[in-house]
């Protein structure tokens, strides 16, 4: 709006100083031509009298119309004229018709008015024409209309920008919900014809991507639904068959089929999607806790370092699922000894997962949030699906956060979360945001 306001502007004064480009030559044609009359007149009623009688003819001329005659020496000092484009247009004019040898002057002697001289024989004369004469007034009634052009094109300019602006940020609104997993209620179509063609088009993409990830989830789960049924009565042969004939390769099956069956699961979490679970404002720290207490119990080294308790929103089974992709990718590939740190900046909650594994290379950093991405070499030979890592990165984006690798500089990789703090405003829940001012370790 500011933008629009100043191009107005600019363009009234633009248009004003035209009009008075084009309209200073006829006012200066009309100025030149009132002085040209009165020299005219008064030299013609100089020459029609007596030599005795012009005197008095002079002090009768002097003060009617507020005219005045003096007498003109030509050697006193001439001032030159102002730097005003129309008394030099006027001044040009004048010498035109009465002859290059005119003096103009503007306000000679310290009387105010358009100093014209003439010649009658030998005497040389001044003719004064009173400067209101020559003048414009400042055309105050221009700068009122302009400014009710102004007001009105910006009154304009906003109900159009206003019609403009809403369908935009709900589109805006829309696209962010859609690109970070969420679909968004149908776009009303509303608005200039071209903005309604927008909000059409991205109603028709969002139902289309909405049927096609439905179909997607259901091919999925069937296949996965129907390739864990086969697996279940495979396991249970294996486990029915004797150990004297091979035990080791017994074992080694049935290991299969559990990496068989974790990759089966892998798949169904990440196409039964997270997206419908509702938020609460819940504790961080109580989730971590719980996953900590069930790897300890298995005999695992997790260290934990928590920092003071804060209620955020989440989605506590998305949450969790994030949670315990991260620290059993760390312990798959770390080494064995994981570390679970959590801090809190101005806006932030940064959760950390520290492992002692080989690392990633800095390209692959990115492409391994990526659905199906595994590496080859270092922490890539390990059985899985490329999806723990993926679900991880969906489930961060949801809540408005962020998932980043990052390789450590005493070895082994940081899986980083940061999510953001969104307080409530009511007083019983800023009470509730610190519960414990105490960090907690395990």
């Amino acid at each position: 709006m500011l933008l629009i306001a100043l191009l107005l502007a600019a363009g009234q004064f633009a248009a004003l100083k035209l009009f008075d480009y084009f309209e200073s030559e006829p006012r200066a044609m009309a100025a030149a031509l009132q002085a040209i009359t009165v020299v005219n007149y008064t030299r013609a009623s100089l020459l029609a009298a007596h030599e005795n009688r012009r005197l008095a003819l002079l002090s009768e001329l002097s003060g009617r119309e507020g005219v005045r005659i003096y007498a003109a020496d030509m050697l006193e000092e001439i001032e030159p004229l102002p730097n005003d484009h129309l008394i030099r247009m006027i001044a040009e004019k004048i010498r035109e018709r009465l002859g290059k040898d005119t003096l103009v002057v503007l306000n000679h002697f310290g009387i105010p008015g358009l100093w014209v001289s003439f010649s009658l024989g030998q005497d040389d004369y001044w003719v004064v024409i009173p400067r209101i004469q020559v003048d414009r007034p400042f055309p105050w009634q221009w700068l009122g209309w302009g400014a009710l052009v102004i007001m009105l094109s910006l009154l304009g300019a906003y109900l159009i920008a206003s019609n403009i602006h809403h369908p935009l940020r709900l589109l805006v609104k829309a696209a962010g919900r859609l690109s970070s997993g969420e679909y968004p209620l149908p776009l009303p179509e509303e608005g200039a014809h071209e903005l309604r063609e927008v909000s059409r088009t991205f109603n028709e993409m969002t139902e289309a991507l909405v049927r096609l990830d439905n179909e997607r989830t259901l091919l999925l789960a069937g296949i996965s639904h129907d390739l864990r049924t086969p697996l279940a009565r495979l396991r249970l042969s294996v486990e029915m068959l004797p150990d004297e004939y091979c035990a080791s390769l017994k074992v080694g099956m049935i290991q299969d089929i559990g990496d068989m069956d974790s990759i089966i699961h892998q798949f169904l979490d990440f196409v039964r999607g997270i997206e419908g679970e509702p938020t609460q404002m819940m504790d961080l720290n109580s989730l971590l806790t719980s996953i900590a207490d069930r790897h300890i119990r298995a005999g695992r080294k997790l260290t934990v370092s928590l920092a003071p308790t804060h209620l955020i929103p989440l989605r506590p089974l998305a949450m969790q699922r994030l949670l315990t992709n991260l620290i059993d990718n760390a312990f798959a590939y770390g080494g064995g000894d994981v570390t679970v740190m959590t801090r809190i900046t101005a806006g932030n909650i940064i959760l950390s997962v520290l492992d002692n594994g080989p690392g990633i290379p800095a390209s692959q950093m990115e492409r391994l949030l990526r659905p199906f991405e595994r590496l080859d070499t270092a922490r890539g030979n390990k059985s899985g699906s490329g999806l723990g890592l993926a679900i991880s990165d969906r489930i961060a984006k949801l809540h408005k956060g962020q998932l980043t690798l990052l390789n450590r500089p005493q070895g082994g990789l940081e899986a980083r979360l940061t999510l953001p703090i969104q307080p409530q405003v009511t007083a019983q829940t800023k009470q509730a945001f610190r519960v414990n001012a105490q960090p907690r370790r395990q």
